[in-house]
């Protein structure tokens, strides 16, 4: 029995569609892979799956009544943390005075959806109970949605979407931003879904080797066309070069732009000691999130951070980018200047280059890509002052260096999210920086894309005195330049 099928399905939006009509079918029992380049199309694909891109009648249908209520579509693009999302903005997870009281808890969001999805039966409570365990959920019950972290925040949505308990689920990138142990108890819980419920997943993936076992087909997406949907084991990708730590693939990054990056002049003297925190302990309420951290990061070093998901990685690298306002209550020196004594933040933000995933959410404007690029000459989320055309250079040069040359012109919120996130990594180095703080650059990269932006790591920190910190749950993405590592141990209360 067909579940959904598209038959020649064209959009509505002729300005904004894909190559060729579409042909697709899901089959009774079947769990799709949808897999592609950044920009490929996957989103549109999906989007005309769940009638969010609308088609002429008749060439979308599916064998169930009220498909908005029995396909449930999770997005986990960065850019957005949904409808409690409104107000969010780059530091509001630092300054808690600023929340107000009535925002909602992730306690009383899961109940509201647990109710709203059907009956309180005993099979119910124990899939929620396992949701919850698997996520380690039951120490976020009382934190605010908008204080969760990345990793935090997918976790949440996974869950409150499992409770729903549609015919269809599909997932875009579901397992970045979550730790080893978690991304493997979800695929396992994915394999029992599928066996046990009459649930059909979809998964959309920017990277090929995450593909699950209980997937049965996979579709391709490539230059806007759909492409035949072959039996999950036996197809043939399109795309040759596969992401590899080993360098056992060609090189993304052509051997020209390489030496370019190597040849960028030398920026200013800064101190030799670049961070140092001398038992720093941040608590917000009754729960500790950093405690007696030791932690000096020397001119030159090129560190890894890592740890599970709540562990307070990024409540550390806000720390350092002077985004937490407990940084002035901490021992902590950053470019040789002990906080609070009278430098500014400006001060210790122009040595430093970031991105990361709460950056991403807080680039809401449909501004084109050039302007987000430029932002990064002046440490701003927006573009309040007008770079001059030097500068604007400087950013067409570094967009190139990233592939995205070809987008400088298209509006933020046109594009893939892959797509954004090298718009977002190029404002990072814009500035040629001192410090790279890159907290899990890669999500939902392609695998061409993930080895192209870490051989850029790679060149950026071959160049005399570039310090880097990086920050994935992924220790194959992790460049070669690495020379020291830390691992955050998650504190239970």
């Amino acid at each position: 029995m067909t579940t959904i099928e598209l038959k020649n399905a064209i959009t509505k939006k002729p300005d904004w569609a894909m190559a060729e009509p579409v042909n697709f079918s899901l089959e009774e029992g079947e769990h799709i892979a949808i897999i592609g380049r950044n920009g490929a199309g996957k989103s549109m694909f999906v989007d005309m799956i769940t009638g969010r891109h609308p088609s002429f009648p008749g060439m979308v249908k599916y064998n169930f009544d009220e498909p908005y209520n029995n396909i449930r579509h999770i997005t986990f693009r960065d850019t957005y943390g949904g409808d409690n999302d409104r107000t969010y903005f780059l530091q509001q997870r630092w300054n808690q005075m600023e929340i107000d009281e009535e925002t909602p808890t992730v306690g009383s969001k899961l109940e509201e959806a647990y109710q709203l999805a059907g009956e309180d039966t005993p099979e119910r409570q124990a899939l929620r109970k396992h949701i919850y365990d698997i996520f380690h959920l039951e120490p976020l019950l009382d934190k605010y949605i908008i204080l969760l972290s990345s990793g935090e925040l997918r976790k949440y949505k996974l869950a409150s979407s499992l409770f729903t308990q549609p015919k269809v689920l599909i997932m875009e990138n579901p397992f970045i931003g979550l730790d080893a142990q978690t991304r493997d108890q979800l695929k396992e819980l994915l394999a029992t879904l599928s066996r046990e419920h009459q649930l059909q997943i979809v998964l959309v993936l920017a990277k090929t080797d995450e593909i699950p076992e209980f997937i049965t087909h996979i579709v391709e997406v490539r230059d806007m066309r759909v492409l035949p949907k072959v039996a999950h084991g036996g197809q043939t990708l399109s795309n040759p070069l596969r992401y590899s730590q080993k360098g056992q693939s060609p090189c993304a990054l052509s051997e020209e732009k390489r030496l370019a990056i190597l040849g960028l002049p030398d920026g200013e003297d800064t101190a030799n000691e670049i961070i140092r925190f001398n038992k720093v302990s941040i608590r917000y309420g009754e729960r500790t999130i950093l405690k007696d951290l030791d932690w000096t990061v020397m001119h030159g070093e090129r560190w890894s951070l890592s740890g599970q998901n709540g562990s307070g990685k990024s409540t550390l690298l806000s720390l350092v980018c002077a985004d937490n306002p407990q940084s002035y209550a901490c021992d902590i020196s950053l470019f040789g200047h002990k906080r609070g004594s009278g430098e500014s933040i400006w001060d210790i933000k122009r040595h430093i280059g970031y991105v990361s995933p709460e950056m991403h959410r807080s680039y809401r404007q449909d501004i084109p890509a050039i302007r987000i690029v430029a932002s990064g000459l002046k440490d701003s989320v927006g573009l309040y002052i007008k770079p001059n055309e030097e500068e604007y250079a400087v950013c067409r040069w570094w967009m190139d260096i990233f592939g995205i040359g070809h987008l400088a012109d298209r509006t933020f919120l046109k594009m893939s999210s892959g797509e954004q996130r090298l718009v977002l990594l190029a404002r990072a180095f814009v500035k040629d920086p001192d410090l790279l703080i890159l907290d899990e650059p890669l999500h939902g990269l392609d695998d061409v894309n993930r080895r192209l932006v870490n051989e850029i790591i790679e060149a950026f920190c071959q160049r005399k005195d570039k310090t880097l910190i990086f920050v994935t749950h992924y220790q194959d993405e992790l460049p070669s330049v690495i020379t020291n590592s830390i691992y955050l141990e998650r504190h239970t209360s």
